[in-house]
């Protein structure tokens, strides 16, 4: 066997180490809250606050998705996850916004997790490309987010 690059681990990148921290840090904070509600807002304005500190193309997407995620599916709490915009129903994540800059990708992603409705068959996607929110991408956005919560 080879000790090549390929088959040699080498542990998780800075960027996963990283969204690890960010995560306990998470879980930290929110286990020092006091009520329902604080929490609530708090983990909005923490959400919102890393929103604030994207570059800015991952900030404009990340505001419009936010807004579009919100109004069309009040019911679920927005938080940090993994230092994510995320998107809670009854304490687990349905949705998140992944910024460009997170992982050094070419484009952020719309991510469902298992708790979204959107199964279709034996196969369907629970990650989406976004380069530019455009209106009709808010449409579909709304609409997988009012699907994934039904």
């Amino acid at each position: 066997m080879s000790n090549t690059k390929s088959d040699t681990y080498e542990g998780f990148s800075a960027e996963e180490r990283a969204a690890m921290k960010d995560h306990a840090k998470e879980q930290k904070a929110a286990a020092r809250r006091g009520s329902k509600a604080d929490k609530e807002a708090q983990a909005e304005q923490d959400l919102l606050a890393k929103i604030a500190e994207m570059d800015d193309s991952d900030r404009v997407m990340a505001e419009r998705v936010h807004a579009v995620v919100t109004a069309s599916a009040p019911q679920l709490t927005p938080k940090l996850w993994y230092g994510m915009p995320a998107y809670a129903l009854d304490g687990k994540v349905v949705c998140f916004f992944q910024s460009a800059a997170k992982f050094k990708a070419r484009y952020a992603t719309l991510g469902f997790n298992d708790p979204a409705n959107l199964d279709e068959g034996s196969m369907w996607a629970t990650g989406f490309a976004l380069a530019k929110v455009t209106p009709e991408v808010e449409e579909r956005i709304a609409a997988l987010v009012k699907q994934a919560v039904s």
